[in-house]
C-alpha cells in the first residue's frame, strides 16, 4: 500500500478528485469521487476498486486502522488542503477515487429464488431524492433500480451521500424507456406506474409477484405517455389534504408495502451482499 505526503492543491491526483466530485455527468469520467470516512468504509466493504484515498493529517489514525487493498494509494496532506475541495460544509477530511460497480440486466432480472422487485426512476431530478430511493430500495429488498433519461446521476455526490453507501450495492442500470419495458416484460415483470388519477390504492394491488414500480418526476410525476405503457396504475391513498408525496417518500411507502406483502406471502425480500462486477 503506497503512501505519499503532499502539500499542494496542485497535485495531479487532487485535481482528478476535484473533477470527479464536481462532474455534471459522471459517465464523462472513469472514476467516482466520494467523501467522508463512512462512505469510504462502505466502498471497502462493497469490495469496490479504490484507486486512491485522500486523508487529512488529522485523520491519519483512521487511515491506519483501515484494511486497504495493497494496490490502493494513500495520499496524506494538510487537512485544510483537502477540506478546501470537498463539498460538505463541515467535512471530515477523507475522500477517495473509486471505480463504480458495473451492473447489467442479469443482476436485476437474473434467476432468483424470489420474485423480482424493481424501481424505475422516470425523471427523478433531485440527487438527494435519488440517493434516498436507493437506500430504501436496499432496505426493503429491491432487486435493482433502472434509471430512465432525465434522471439525476446516482454518482452525483449528493446522491452518494443520501444513499449512505447503498449506491455501491444496489444493482442499477441506465436505459431508455423502450429498452427498459422490453427487458421487464421479457422477464415477466408487471409494470406499475404511480399516479394520482384513476389508479388503484397500492394496498389493494398484489405486489408479491415480480413487479416494477415507476416513480416519476418531482414536479409532474410519471409522464402520461409512460403511464399509458404500464400494465396498471397505482396510487398511495392520502387522507390528509395533499395531492401527492415527495418522490423519495412515495418510493419508500411503495417499497415497504411490497416488502410487507412478500413477507406475508412467505417470499421475503432478496438479499444483496456487495457489488457483483
Amino acid at each position: 500500500m503506497p503512501v505519499r505526503k503532499i502539500q499542494s492543491r496542485q497535485n495531479a491526483q487532487l485535481k482528478v478528485l476535484s473533477r470527479a466530485l464536481n462532474a455534471r455527468r459522471q459517465k464523462e469520467l472513469r472514476f467516482v469521487g466520494i467523501e467522508g470516512p463512512h462512505l469510504v468504509e462502505e466502498a471497502i466493504r462493497a469490495h469496490l476498486k479504490i484507486v486512491s484515498i485522500f486523508v487529512g493529517d488529522t485523520m491519519q489514525r483512521w487511515s491506519r486502522q483501515m484494511s486497504l487493498p495493497t494496490e490502493t494509494e494513500v495520499l496524506i496532506m494538510p487537512s485544510g488542503v483537502l477540506s478546501g475541495i470537498l463539498g460538505t460544509e463541515t467535512p471530515q477530511p477523507v475522500a477517495a477515487l473509486i471505480e463504480p460497480p458495473e451492473w447489467s440486466w442479469a443482476h436485476l432480472l437474473g434467476a432468483r429464488e424470489r420474485a423480482v422487485l424493481v424501481i424505475v426512476l422516470a425523471g427523478v431530478q433531485d440527487p438527494g431524492n435519488l440517493g434516498t430511493i436507493l437506500r430504501s430500495a436496499e432496505a426493503f429488498g429491491a432487486t435493482g433500480v433502472v434509471s430512465l433519461p432525465g434522471t439525476a446521476s446516482a454518482w452525483n455526490p449528493k446522491s452518494v451521500r443520501a444513499s449512505a453507501g447503498s449506491v455501491f450495492r444496489v444493482p442499477l442500470v441506465a436505459a431508455g424507456e423502450r429498452r427498459c419495458f422490453e427487458q421487464l416484460r421479457e422477464a415477466g415483470v408487471k409494470i406499475l406506474a404511480t399516479t394520482v388519477r384513476a389508479a388503484q390504492p397500492v394496498d389493494l394491488v398484489d405486489l408479491s409477484g415480480s413487479v416494477a414500480l415507476v416513480i416519476g418526476n418531482e414536479g409532474n410525476g410519471v409522464a402520461d405517455d409512460l403511464v399509458a405503457k404500464a400494465d396498471a396504475k397505482i396510487t398511495i391513498p392520502c387522507p390528509g389534504p395533499v395531492e401527492s408525496l415527495n418522490a423519495a417518500v412515495a418510493a419508500g411507502v411503495l417499497l415497504y408495502e411490497a416488502a410487507r406483502q412478500r413477507a406475508a406471502a412467505g417470499g421475503g425480500p432478496a438479499n444483496h451482499r456487495g457489488a457483483r462486477r
